[in-house]
């Protein structure tokens, strides 16, 4: 019997706007996985509640959501590989994943987690770890799904606004960060996150559109080793994220989540994450 992944689509509700980019980098990655010979399922994540009685050699997902991370659990006990592990997953809940970032000493902006409903908190600002306004205001659990998930609000009163929109919606959680003024960077890796001082893992970054760009010089490798350190720390091994790059070249992380689309790479990143799939599978768990 020839062995089969399983390729779990990301839910249409966390990429908004970015529908057929993350499709499309899942699709790519089964095409080169199927050229070596394996067959590849392709799932939505409804569909995972429909009984399969197979059992994939691994599992390569992009969904997020408790639901269906639930479902794929049972295989991931039996000893079934996922790319990413379904812990590491729910490690780039931002409540999660603000204290491993800063367990791991990764440098990350002044945060905060407070509860959405302002009666908890009476008038937040006096005690903000997060400091002066403007601050963000982020939902503390998924990434962003909609308008008002993430926002720069500019004073104590944008900030109670935001707090009622958010807690009106079901958002129990938040997390007030920091603002750092620099250059805004996004970047890709794949690989397993290294311990050592080993190189090896595939990293892309670009600058974010729609900013003045001031070009501050840093360090490529400190960024390589800030995002392998940020990576190993959340558990992922095919992750992207956001980065500032200050005046000073300091490089501050500010996000990091599971699996992104890829976009401005998608051919290169494919085969890479095809080639990383391949390898898990003959190794069958990662050393």
């Amino acid at each position: 019997m020839i062995p089969h992944l399983w390729g779990i689509y990301r839910e249409q509700q966390h990429s908004p706007g970015r529908e057929f980019d993350d499709a499309e980098i899942l699709r790519l990655v089964a095409k080169h996985v199927e050229a070596a010979g394996y067959q590849v399922h392709l799932k939505t994540p409804e569909e995972l509640r429909l009984t399969d009685d197979s059992s994939p050699s691994l599992v390569f997902l992009m969904c997020e959501r408790i639901e269906a991370l639930g479902l794929l659990e049972p295989l991931e006990m039996k000893g079934v590989p996922h790319v990413n592990p379904l812990r590491a997953v729910l490690n780039t809940y931002r409540d999660r994943m603000i204290p491993l970032l800063t367990a791991s000493a990764v440098p990350i902006p002044r945060s905060q987690i407070i509860s959405s409903n302002s009666s908890d908190h009476g008038h937040p600002a006096p005690h903000l770890g997060a400091g002066p306004f403007p601050i963000w205001i982020k939902r503390a659990d998924v990434h962003n799904t909609q308008s008002g998930d993430v926002e720069l609000v500019p004073s104590l009163e944008q900030l109670r606004m935001a707090l009622t929109a958010l807690h009106g919606r079901g958002v129990s959680r938040v997390v007030l960060q920091q603002h750092i003024p620099g250059d805004l960077i996004k970047f890709y890796g794949i690989g397993k996150p290294l311990t050592s001082h080993r190189k090896g893992a595939w990293l892309r970054w670009f600058y974010h559109r729609d900013q003045e760009l001031a070009r501050y010089p840093f360090s490529e490798e400190a960024l390589q080793t800030l995002t392998q350190q940020a990576a190993f720390a959340i558990g992922l091994e095919v992750y992207g994220g956001d980065a500032i790059i200050t005046p000073a070249g300091e490089i501050f992380l500010i996000d990091i989540n599971a699996w992104p689309s890829f976009a401005l790479f998608r051919e290169e990143a494919a085969a890479q994450i095809a080639a990383w799939l391949l390898r898990r599978v003959r190794q069958g768990a990662l050393q």
